[in-house]
């Protein structure tokens, strides 16, 4: 076994926006040694948010990679964004870590986009601790928390820790393994703690809540339940390794608890870090198909093994490009080729370098288990595989979003519109979520993206990066149509063209699917003439005439196209006849089927003091949104409320995805 593959740990911080998560990095690089000043978001000055447009908005935008040592541990850490419009940057840091710490604030709870980062890091199963954050707020509560994390997360939380004082009060965390409490030193910034007896007003909940840690570690361990049932002494080493296991195995999520800003609860989560979440060793190994005989394969994490790596973020670094890895097994030098298997080339390693942030260290190899970044890949992009070319495998790709929002942009000097265009295709291969078109109609460069503040930072990067001055168009919803019932069409194409008949004939059934299953053609013709080709001529008309849409020229979504039957002559019979038959019939059994216009409808949390309820429900009417459910915390009322994002421009909320579209119907007037 691997010492160094024992002593790594792949990690990131997950959460909803100001919940705590650099401002945590921030102490994390401070007690490891990795910087000598913490630097606080509220300043501008954290090193994880090295971006200008960071540094002026307060916020993580784009995913960070740094790394740390902790008792001989090296720890690698990646620092998410928490603003659903960058949640791309979390996908795909999740996809290539080991384990993951969810921070949750005492006051807030879970928060919408909470749930949708922990059910990111559920579909790729990666084993999590759970931060409890602000503890010293007013209206902090670790019971609610504690609550919500189970209800809305349907975690199984395992409390490790209890927050000893609440509010202005607290003081630091009782320690349930060692049955101890720990306070900080507030003169030397929380670097120095000390654990002394759990105050005797603490005494009772700490017992109950270590005899219920034991009860469900019981459940997990058959040694350890023996031992719990026959009331014998368990040692922490036993319990920690158990801990350890269930960890790993996605049974329990480890509960502390602390106040970041305050430099109280740091040092115990590194020992947890270390503890208990899973080594490259710990996860399953990686799994993919041979790309040429789709034969499955798996990669174990091995510093001998064939050399096998994802590529999980590109970045534009002063015009050159530099994409993020992580080695999954083998070992790299600089300099060295390898092969790309989805786009079937050789790639060229020029450099390898070790992160910091946005600084760098150039390294001579990388190995199993190391996340670094590359210079010299000139084909590869965000989820694409790195192999040696003798042992290909091709990893599961990374699944993106697509934009809902869009707007129209110009540059301000025509001289300049290579420039924009150039630009915007190095910041498309940058981020999946962020495309762009010329529009066929208009003449008109629009991007499209996640929201407003997503093209909002895009056109401030254009500017800034590239200097580019646009102009800016309305943003546009990006709708979507589908149909409401199954209908039967058939449509025979018979024209001269230059000359040269041409005739076919295809009858098809459009019937609705659920939200989200995409399109499916499915051929159910028996048709003993029709060929492979033909076939392929009627996939493809159906396809373009779906791409266009029959209600405003939007992509039909979520339709399966059943080929029934077909009409062929044996002489004037081609693909482009099928081709042109076949988008009749889509387009004509379409608007028969009840036609829906589908619009993007988000999820609003909105917080505020309960005298101005009245105020707000009213506006959300007045944008046609529909208040699902309205709740106390504290002195805070919350309102939870579904609003059609076309209606939210200009809102100062912070909106979250949602999973589900709403139908409308058409317009009279399209």
């Amino acid at each position: 076994m691997s010492t160094k593959l024992k002593k790594i740990r792949n990690i990131g911080i997950i959460a909803h926006i100001d919940a705590g998560k650099t401002t945590i990095t921030e102490r994390i690089l401070y007690y490891t040694g990795r910087v000598h000043r913490m630097g606080e978001v509220h300043d501008g000055e954290a090193t994880m948010d090295w971006m200008l447009e960071e540094k002026e908005r307060g916020i993580t935008i784009t995913s960070a990679v740094t790394s740390c040592n902790w008792r001989g541990h090296n720890i690698n850490i990646i620092d998410t964004p928490g603003h659903v419009d960058f949640t791309i940057e979390v996908e795909r840091s999740l996809r290539v870590l080991d384990g993951a710490i969810g921070v949750f604030s005492a006051v807030e709870g879970v928060e919408p986009q909470s749930e949708t980062v922990w059910h990111q890091a559920d579909r790729y199963r990666v084993p999590k601790i759970a931060f409890i954050n602000k503890m010293d707020r007013i209206g902090s509560d670790f019971t609610r928390t504690l609550e919500m994390i189970r209800d809305r997360l349907g975690a199984n939380p395992l409390v490790l820790q209890l927050p000893w004082g609440k509010e202005e009060r607290f003081t630091g965390v009782i320690d349930l393994l060692k049955m101890k409490a720990i306070f900080w030193e507030e003169e030397t910034l929380g670097a120095e703690y000390e654990e002394v007896e759990v105050p005797a007003d603490y005494k009772e909940d700490a017992i109950k809540y270590r005899e219920r840690m034991l009860e469900t570690l019981a459940e997990y361990d058959d040694e350890l339940m023996e031992k719990y049932l026959s009331e014998q002494d368990i040692g922490i080493d036993e319990i920690k390794a158990v801990i350890r296991s269930s960890t790993v195995r996605l049974k329990v999520v480890p509960i502390l608890c602390g106040s970041a800003l305050r430099n109280k609860g740091i040092q115990p989560l590194l020992d947890f870090i270390v503890d208990f979440l899973p080594s490259p060793l710990d996860v399953p190994p990686v799994t993919g198909h041979h790309p040429d005989t789709g034969r499955e394969e798996s990669r174990p994490a091995l510093e001998k093994g064939p050399f096998t790596a994802l590529a999980f973020k590109v970045m534009m670094d002063q015009g050159r490009k530099m994409t993020y890895v992580r080695i999954y097994s083998g070992t790299i030098r600089a300099g060295a080729t390898t092969y790309n298997p989805g786009k079937k080339a050789r790639e060229k390693l020029a450099r390898l370098l070790k992160m910091h942030s946005n600084k760098r260290e150039r390294i001579e190899q990388a190995s199993a288990g190391d996340i670094i970044a590359v210079m010299g890949l000139k084909l590869t992009t965000t989820g694409d595989t790195l192999c040696d070319e003798g042992n290909p495998i091709l990893l599961e790709p990374i699944e993106f979003n697509e934009p809902v929002i869009s707007m129209a942009l110009e540059p301000k000097r025509v001289q300049d519109q290579d420039r924009l265009m150039g630009s915007l295709a190095k910041l498309s291969e940058e981020d999946p979520t962020f495309k762009y078109r010329i529009d066929e109609e208009t003449g008109q460069t629009v991007i499209s993206g996640m929201g407003e503040l997503h093209l909002d930072i895009i056109v401030g990067r254009i500017k800034r990066e590239f200097f580019v001055d646009t102009n800016r168009g309305k943003p546009q919803v990006v709708y979507r149509e589908t149909i409401s019932r199954a209908v039967e069409e058939d449509a025979v194409f018979q024209k001269e063209l230059a000359g040269q008949q041409h005739m076919a004939g295809v009858r098809i059934r459009v019937s609705p699917l659920p939200r989200g299953r995409g399109n499916r053609f499915v051929d159910s013709c028996e048709h003993p003439d029709l060929t492979e080709e033909f076939l392929s001529a009627i996939r493809e008309g159906v396809d373009e005439e779906a791409a266009s849409g029959v209600v405003m020229g939007y992509p039909v979504i979520d339709v399966e196209v059943r080929l029934l039957d077909v009409t062929i002559h044996e002489i004037y019979t081609d693909q482009m006849a099928f081709k042109v038959a076949s988008a009749m019939a889509f387009r004509a059994a379409c608007q028969k089927a009840n036609p829906l216009l589908l619009e993007p409808i988000m999820l609003a949390e909105i917080l505020l003091p309960e005298e101005f309820m009245g105020e707000v429900i009213g506006d959300l009417n007045t944008r046609q949104g529909k208040v699902e459910q309205i709740a106390s915390k504290g002195p805070t009322q919350v309102i939870t409320a579904t609003v059609p994002l076309s209606k939210m421009f200009g809102l100062s909320l912070r909106p979250c995805p949602c999973l589900r579209c709403s139908g409308i119907p058409p317009p009279s007037d399209p």
